[in-house]
């Protein structure tokens, strides 16, 4: 007899995908014919977060994906190899936690500005969790206290973690309970050894970075949603080396800077780009440094869809 379901998408390998049914049972299913996602081309028709419903065949013990809910959110960027496609990361989140840090590996600002634009084109809530303060130098202490009062300025809530001694983890707890959260960042800054502080039921693999370069390892490999045990669900994705951005309109980019959306209407120009015309209340502001320089050059590096310089973008 056959069987239908729903649930949510809680593993993605492939072309293979984990579902969570609302009793907490898993279900393994494939993708049965071809889906349009609000007409989104995208290597991945299916992602984690992703709600949907199945249909099991008697005898068999893999469904068939029939239907996918319209997406509240998502997370996306440029496919590495396809510019023209995109990978969605994950789908349906409350919150962003992106995982950052000032040394072994040092986390880029065009980095860090190109997933939170990401995540304000859909109005996710962002969260920068500064990772590894346990290694970290008098220097870096005050270079993450610099970026910790920049991005508090312009309204992103900022964390100061260290998994490996526990310190702050309580915090970082209480700002994701009964929530769906979404943990991103570069490889090598300690996404999975966070998880398993704040859960440590979960056993997630981890690795060390590379000695010589101070670059991470890939050690997750597929996008996965874990329940934590205060409650709510927390998604590992896979470390990034390049957040590169799909293209947007360039009028609307600056809706996705908080400091540049709040001053957008004062310019002379409703259709300002904020780029070279006269009468720019953002360029002003720029230029008496009410804008962070970083700030507002990763606006105009993403205005101009240039691809991001890892080498140009490390923390100084």
């Amino acid at each position: 007899m056959e069987k239908t379901g729903n649930g949510v998408v809680v593993k993605s390998t492939g072309n293979a995908y984990t579902v969570r049914t609302g009793d907490g049972s898993l279900t393994l299913c494939k993708l049965r014919g071809q889906f349009r996602l609000r007409g989104i081309k995208s290597t991945n028709p299916i992602a984690v977060g992703d709600r949907v419903r199945f249909r099991m065949e008697a005898g068999q013990d893999c469904g068939s994906i029939v239907e996918i809910e319209e997406r509240r959110n998502c997370i996306t960027r440029k496919s590495i190899n396809l510019s023209k496609i995109t990978h969605v990361l994950a789908a349906n989140i409350d919150s962003l936690f992106l995982v950052v840090s000032v040394c072994k590996p040092r986390t880029p600002l065009g980095f860090i500005d190109r997933f939170l634009t990401a995540a304000e084109s859909f109005r996710i809530e962002s969260i920068l969790v500064f990772n590894k303060t346990d290694l970290y130098t008098e220097a870096d202490r005050q270079e993450m206290e610099r970026l910790r009062k920049l991005y508090e300025e312009i309204g992103y809530r900022c964390l100061a973690v260290s998994a490996t001694e526990g310190s702050g983890t309580e915090e970082l707890k209480a700002c994701m309970k009964g929530k769906v959260s979404l943990m991103g960042g570069q490889s090598g800054v300690g996404k999975s050894t966070l998880i398993n502080a704040i859960s440590p039921g979960l056993n997630l693999k981890t690795s060390p970075i590379s000695d010589s370069y101070e670059k991470g390892k890939h050690t997750t490999t597929f996008a996965e949603m874990f329940p934590l045990a205060f409650g709510g669900d927390i998604i590992d994705t896979p470390g990034i080396k390049e957040f590169g951005l799909i293209r947007y309109e360039k009028e609307e980019v600056g809706h996705y800077f908080p400091e540049i959306l709040s001053r957008m209407e004062q310019c002379r120009f409703r259709n300002c780009t904020h780029t070279h015309e006269p009468g720019c209340a953002v360029k002003a502001a720029a230029e008496a440094g009410e804008i962070a320089a970083s700030r507002y050059l990763n606006y105009l590096s993403i205005v101009e869809n240039e691809d991001m310089n890892l080498k140009e973008w490390m923390l100084e």
